[in-house]
């Protein structure tokens, strides 16, 4: 587009994994466009994770599931307050939302029935959507659609963060939001045993709604330090980027902990690496393959049990958020223990 927009928002109505990959383009703009004042539309309860982002001016959060009053009410909010909206997907409230806020616009466009040609009318730049590209690599097609330098750089949340831990020690993520993407309770209780015996005292975390979960798994550890539902997404951030390794499942805080630079290892079941892979600091080259025993890229090892069936991009074995993952239920320690000591470059132990 010719000239530098002033106000610019970014539509993101996903979960907290997926905006904070998201900030990849907002640095994108942000460096770009250096005076424009960026916005970002999320839903409410991921805004969190982008606290502190020197890119952005403000938030705005809408409930997850808004009232007709509630979208109106949102839509009046935003109602040609920008010079340039982006969706971020190609759904029809992200689409809705970037043709509102401002006459000009650009979104993601998938298929080609009644409801995507529509699309293509209202925003003013579409694109089509790819289905076999990295949510980063996605997010930057955008930025240069636009003609603007792509940056593939993950932003974290930032501000004031308390020293509670004294290094080193290990960090330990084992409650994601799904049942369908968690390793065993004996795989963590294991790991954190073999970590201690590796010099590293264990710090849990996790969100307040995993409590019961978490209890249930730590019982009987004063080992293992419970941060769970404590820290704030700044310091969550500065503990994980502390740490002498952090190992966790596919979650927003195993993406925050490969863009801090430590040493990650992430457990990966059903889900499609290659689309949703964790971003290394410094960037993805080469991709994630779609399966293998254990891969390197750059600050993270990418752990699977590579099934037949993987990865098949369901949620879990019965295909509902509750199910089990035969291929994360049968993930062997062993394997785990091996990329932890590779990413401590270590020796695998005997």
């Amino acid at each position: 587009m010719s000239g530098a927009p002033a106000r610019v928002l970014v539509v993101t109505l996903r979960r907290l994994g997926d905006v904070l990959l998201t900030t990849p383009l907002i640095r994108s703009l942000k460096r770009s466009w250096p005076e424009a004042a960026i916005d970002a539309l999320v839903f409410e309860g991921t805004q969190g994770i982008l606290d502190g982002n020197p890119d952005l001016a403000g938030v705005i959060a809408m409930p997850v599931g808004p009232s007709l009053a509630e979208t109106v009410a949102l839509l009046r909010r935003v109602w040609r307050r920008y010079d340039l909206a982006i969706s971020t997907q190609s759904g029809d409230r992200p689409t809705l939302f970037a043709w509102a806020a401002a006459r000009r616009s650009i979104g993601f466009v998938e298929g080609n029935n009644a409801a995507a040609r529509l699309k293509r009318l209202a925003l003013t730049q579409p694109l089509a959507a790819l289905r076999d590209t990295h949510r980063v690599h996605e997010v930057l097609r955008l930025a240069q659609a636009l003609d603007l330098a792509p940056i593939g750089e993950v932003v974290l949340p930032a501000g004031r963060s308390r020293a509670t831990v004294a290094r080193p020690y290990a960090v330990i993520h084992a409650a994601p939001m799904f049942r369908y993407k968690r390793w065993t309770d004996q795989g963590w209780r294991a790991l954190a045993t073999a970590l201690g015996a590796r010099g590293l005292p264990v710090v849990a975390t996790g969100a307040p709604g995993d409590k019961a979960a978490l209890d249930a798994l730590w019982v009987g550890r004063p080992d293992v330090e419970r941060l769970d539902g404590a820290l704030s997404w700044p310091e969550l951030a500065a503990l994980i980027g502390g740490a002498s390794v952090y190992v966790g499942p596919d979650t927003s805080v195993t993406h925050l902990a490969a863009a801090s630079g430590v040493p990650t290892v992430a457990l990966y079941g059903p889900t499609d690496p290659r689309l949703w892979g964790p971003w290394p600091v410094g960037g993805l080259d080469p991709a994630w393959s779609a399966a293998g025993t254990i891969q390197r890229r750059g600050n993270v090892w990418l752990v699977q049990n590579p099934l037949t069936c993987l990865p098949c991009q369901q949620e879990g074995c019965l295909r509902r958020r509750d199910s089990y993952s035969r291929c994360l239920d049968e993930l062997a320690v062993h394997q785990v223990l091996e990329a932890v000591d590779a990413a401590l470059a270590r020796p695998a132990a005997a």
